[in-house]
């Protein structure tokens, strides 16, 4: 409790913190010889232009950062045995970190190019580049992992959001991306290599997953999904032990996947929903999964709202909205937002049901 009243942050246990603590617990000597402790979009910045920086949005997500102070929290820190100057100042996408170092310019052939530090984290640069002219939606970045969330004004740190085991993200220009990691399409990817499915066996499965007869719901999110040595065993065993129908035909574990998938969301977008300040209108899908015209369709007829899916690469698009704007290309989010709107395509599903 104590920790996410600090932080807001969702326990995962891959959180910088919980890594930081293993190492520590396990004598680890790295910690005490480095000078700088930098996230990986950091480190790849120190190696163009010598300077240590800390990102926002990466380092938000580490379970150490404190969005009511903008910094990392020192007591935190403490509990882990580390000084606040292990780390570079805070900077926020959009930053000059600096120009590239001589050695670099002579290995590209490039001039004194700034570097300008992005949204390090790849779905805050995603959300950044999603095509909307309002704040009357929900967003899922859909791939093999999914985050259902919001853009919000400030971090939604309470016992009901701590309850759901929600996360605030840094976002840009102060924003907290409240959101829920959710499972995406890491059960059909892995089901697709068991069952050796070719692109346009899927097309076809996807199609004619609507006449399946199945009607069973898998939890997406149960435990036993998390990495089974067979997934096809795995969703058998769960509706077997939850009294639902076992799939049979490929098809039938096309469409119990898809349907639950869309469930899952459905069923979390109505909680998001309580945490709004602003309607929920319409779910803007980014991410590779916006390409599944069968999985965005099932998700507006459960959602019940629209559903604009697009761009595929957002997480690209975001990262050249921000260095647009470190070049004075583009002053606010609203500038940065109405590119996006202008330079993609997106397709829009509606509720059929």
């Amino acid at each position: 409790e104590t920790v996410y009243a600090k932080t807001g942050i969702q326990f995962m246990d891959f959180n910088t913190l919980f890594q930081l603590h293993t190492l520590r617990r396990n004598g680890a000597k790295v910690i005490d010889s480095a000078d700088k402790i930098l996230w990986m979009p950091d480190a790849v910045a120190y190696m163009l232009t010598g300077n240590a920086v800390t990102e926002y949005t990466v380092a938000s997500t580490s379970e150490m950062l404190n969005p009511a102070t903008g910094d990392l929290d020192v007591e935190l820190l403490d509990s882990v045995g580390l000084s606040r100057s292990k780390f570079g100042p805070i900077v926020q996408p959009g930053h000059i970190i600096g120009t590239i170092l001589p050695q670099v310019q002579e290995a590209t052939g490039l001039g004194e190019i700034p570097v300008i530090a992005v949204a390090g984290h790849d779905t805050a640069s995603a959300v950044i580049g999603v095509p909307t002219p309002d704040t009357d939606y929900a967003y899922l970045s859909c791939g093999t992992w999914s985050l259902l969330g919001i853009e919000s004004p400030e971090a939604i740190i309470n016992d009901k959001s701590f309850g759901y085991n929600f996360t605030n993200e840094g976002g840009i220009d102060g924003t907290t991306r409240f959101l829920k990691n959710i499972c995406g399409l890491w059960i059909f990817e892995r089901v697709r290599a068991e069952l050796g499915l070719q692109d346009a066996d899927i097309s076809k499965l996807a199609a004619s997953c609507h006449d399946s007869v199945c009607q069973s719901i898998i939890n997406p999110d149960d435990p036993s999904f998390a990495n089974p040595r067979s997934m096809v065993e795995a969703i058998n065993s769960y509706c077997r032990d939850h009294g639902e129908e076992v799939p049979v035909t490929t098809a039938d574990y096309v469409r119990v996947i898809y349907r639950s998938l869309a469930h899952r969301v459905a069923e979390m977008l109505d909680v998001l929903k309580e945490f709004s300040t602003a309607p929920v209108r319409r779910l803007h899908v980014i991410g590779g999964g916006s390409r599944n015209s069968h999985l965005m369709q099932m998700l507006a007829d459960d959602c019940g709202i629209p559903v604009v899916a697009g761009p595929a690469e957002c997480t690209a698009l975001g990262n050249v909205l921000v260095q647009l704007r470190g070049c004075g290309r583009a002053e606010t989010l609203a500038d940065m937002r109405r590119i996006a709107i202008n330079s993609t395509e997106t397709s829009t599903f509606t509720p059929q049901v």
